[in-house]
């Protein structure tokens, strides 16, 4: 076992508040880890913090007519306040705009630059000449040349996932004027990750117990082939490029925001009194580095910073990286700018941090994209910590009080029954402890809630109602195996329920610190006092899940008599530009899907007077085989664009559902008719 752990936590874009989905892909997956070690007596420290810069923050700057500044201090400070309030347990918060981030990235930078790492090269860029500045990814929206979504930004297409540059995409437009921008050169410093991918692909043979989807997307970018990466932009705001011809540009964010985990542990141990502390978490090769982040910030944790690290030097590397995917609404892709999204704060206005801890925990995203609806977060409130757990420890704690004066009863002449009750509080903490270590969390509440379940079962089987009639020996018995089991529970529920667990433990009057070692079937000592508590669960009403679901209808509501999430409409365009598109009726007669494509399919199109091949991003939609013969309207002179690997001439037309989901525009004209 290693001698020490650093968690770190993706850090969160000081743009916005947190909402479900920041928690389930990344701080409370990293929080129950944290408190899971702390409970093996671990020395682990967990690091987070604002992500300051990049394009992000000045888009909202603008958007609010304020200082980019002024974002930032806004939402460091409420983030830093609701993550406390959550019992997300960081050891050091810090922000990608302190001082001595700046230095510490800088440094970096620096010494790259003197050991000649990086590569010095132009390049074209877009340029918005209205706005007289280079535009950054995120300032330039197009169409996606990988799966035809019209609205993928310059840097990422939010349909596909795919990483795109701006120069990628199909009419990009300028974010900040809507004038289609003209290139322009401008010169930056690179990182030449292809100088690295032998010793990455080295490293991450060695790694073990990876997930398969982190697994996955890495070894899908090395097979690919690693090419240079932009480590400056052409951006007032952000890490000032600390040498000579870097006047105007900044370290980009993918660049600097990895190194304020470093930079935040410089503070934590300035904070603690020992300055030089934090090399020990980041230097010392005793020390497992661990990512938390979402499935968006694989390729940057797994491939890029590691490769940042390597030119470097002198920084350990991570050992695991244990990605999520994403977390659903309600069965809809979570939509922070149409309002589909529950955020923090909100929450915590109507129900207990605990409870959502346990829910979230049951449903998060490990392997594959999830769902959180408000009727399950209802029945796993009301079936499993009311009626399973909460009712166990009632009814346990009440007994005791009512029937034993408030002691711990002696364990006189067990059964065979009562030991093997007691052994399996063992087992479940070996079984927990195995699903913590492998970063199956879900797993690790399941077995914990299973505990309560074997107590529960124990307890109705013993009938303890009874046998204090005729039998105080076997009652006493009977309570004693499930206090035992109760303080178990404490302990082990402590790293999701830590406030309900710090109730129960002082109803137990365990005073000392929670420490999974002193888990056995003896606890508790015979004769000492326990108190009967209050309820520690609450059920859920239906009116009150009725209640978050109109919110979430309110603001998705366009005005009081439409409910539908449409989007705005583009800018007007002039009718000759429109009277240029030519809309043909068209057949599908062929569908295939195209390897190493997640969305994509290859489209072959009767139009009357030809056939067509066209690639279209719809196979999360629609399987290939099910749209043979589906009537189509097609964009038909759309200049030709190659797709991965396959040529596309044309785009179908499709509707997009409140939902997300796509529908096709069909059209009874006969194949090669036009639309008009």
């Amino acid at each position: 076992m290693s001698k020490r752990t650093l968690v770190t936590s993706a850090l969160p874009y000081a743009n916005g508040p947190i909402h479900l989905g920041h928690l389930a892909g990344a701080y409370l997956p990293a929080d129950l880890y944290v408190r899971y070690k702390r409970l093996m007596g671990e020395d682990i420290i967990h690091i987070c913090g604002s992500d300051e810069h990049g394009v992000p923050i000045t888009i909202a700057a603008e958007k609010d007519d304020v200082s980019p500044q002024d974002i930032v201090d806004e939402y460091h400070n409420r983030n830093k306040k609701i993550f406390k309030e959550f019992g997300i347990d960081f050891d050091y918060y810090g922000r990608t705009s302190s001082e001595v981030h700046h230095e510490t990235s800088q440094a970096f930078f620096k010494k790259l630059y003197e050991d000649g790492v990086f590569v010095q090269k132009k390049q074209k860029q877009l340029y918005d000449p209205k706005a007289e500045m280079f535009l950054p990814d995120r300032y330039v929206k197009g169409t996606c040349p990988s799966c035809g979504y019209n609205e993928a930004y310059g840097d990422q297409c939010e349909s596909c996932g795919k990483s795109l540059s701006p120069t990628d995409l199909i009419n990009p437009k300028s974010a900040i004027t809507g004038d289609t921008p003209e290139t322009k050169e401008t010169e930056h410093w690179y990182l030449p990750l292809g100088d690295f991918q032998e010793d990455l692909e080295k490293w991450i043979e060695t790694r073990e117990n990876w997930k398969p989807n982190v697994a996955g997307q890495v070894k899908s970018w090395l097979n690919d082939g690693l090419a240079d990466r932009a480590v400056t932009r052409d951006l007032t705001w952000g890490v000032p490029v600390p040498v000579e011809g870097g006047e105007g540009k900044v370290l980009y964010v993918w660049f600097d925001a990895p190194i304020g985990y470093i930079s935040a542990t410089k503070e934590w141990a300035q904070e603690k009194g020992d300055p030089e502390r934090w090399k020990t978490y980041w230097k010392d090769e005793e020390t497992d580095l661990i990512h938390f982040i979402g499935k968006d910030n694989i390729v940057f944790h797994c491939i890029m910073f590691p490769a940042t690290l390597m030119a470097h030097g002198d920084y350990i590397l991570p050992k695991n990286v244990p990605a999520n995917e994403f977390l659903n609404l309600e069965g809809k892709k979570l939509s922070t700018s149409r309002g589909w999204a529950v955020w923090l704060d909100e929450y915590l206005k109507d129900f207990d941090a605990d409870l959502l801890r346990y829910v979230l925990g049951t449903t998060l995203p490990e392997t594959k994209d999830s769902d959180f609806s408000w009727e399950d977060f209802q029945n796993k409130v009301n079936s499993e910590l009311a009626d399973i757990l909460g009712n166990f420890v009632y009814r346990t704690t009440s007994f005791t009080e009512n029937y034993f004066d408030g002691k711990v009863p002696e364990l006189i002449n067990p059964t065979e029954k009562d030991m093997q009750i007691l052994t399996q509080i063992n087992k479940q903490k070996d079984k927990i402890t195995e699903a913590y270590e492998s970063f199956k969390l879900r797993e690790a509440i399941a077995e914990t809630m299973n505990l309560a379940r074997i107590g529960n079962k124990y307890f109705t089987e013993m009938e303890p109602w009874q046998s204090r009639k005729d039998d105080m020996q076997t009652c006493g018995n009977t309570l004693h195996v499930c206090l035992q089991i109760t303080a178990a529970l404490s302990i082990l529920f402590d790293p999701i329920l830590p406030n309900k667990m710090k109730e129960l433990r002082e109803e137990l009057n365990m005073n000392q610190k929670p420490n999974l070692n002193d888990i056995s079937g003896s606890i508790l000592q015979s004769g000492s006092n326990i108190n009967k508590g209050a309820i520690l669960f609450e059920k859920i009403e239906d009116e009150e899940v009725e209640a978050q679901l109109q919110k979430l209808k309110e603001r998705t509501m366009q005005d009081e008599t439409d409910s539908k999430d449409y989007k705005p409409l583009k800018e007007n365009m002039q009718f000759d530009d429109f009277m240029k598109m030519d809309l043909r009726a068209g057949k599908i007669v062929e569908a295939s899907a195209i390897e190493k494509a997640d969305k994509l399919l290859k489209l072959t199109i009767d139009l009357g007077f030809e056939t067509r091949t066209v690639v279209s991003g719809i196979s999360n939609d629609f399987d290939a085989e099910e749209i043979i013969g589906q009537k189509v309207c097609i964009v038909a002179n759309l200049a030709p664009k190659k797709l991965m690997g396959v040529e596309s001439n044309g785009m179908i037309l499709m509707g997009e559902e409140e939902d997300g989901s796509l529908k096709f525009v069909e059209t009874d004209a006969s194949p090669g008719s036009p639309i008009t």
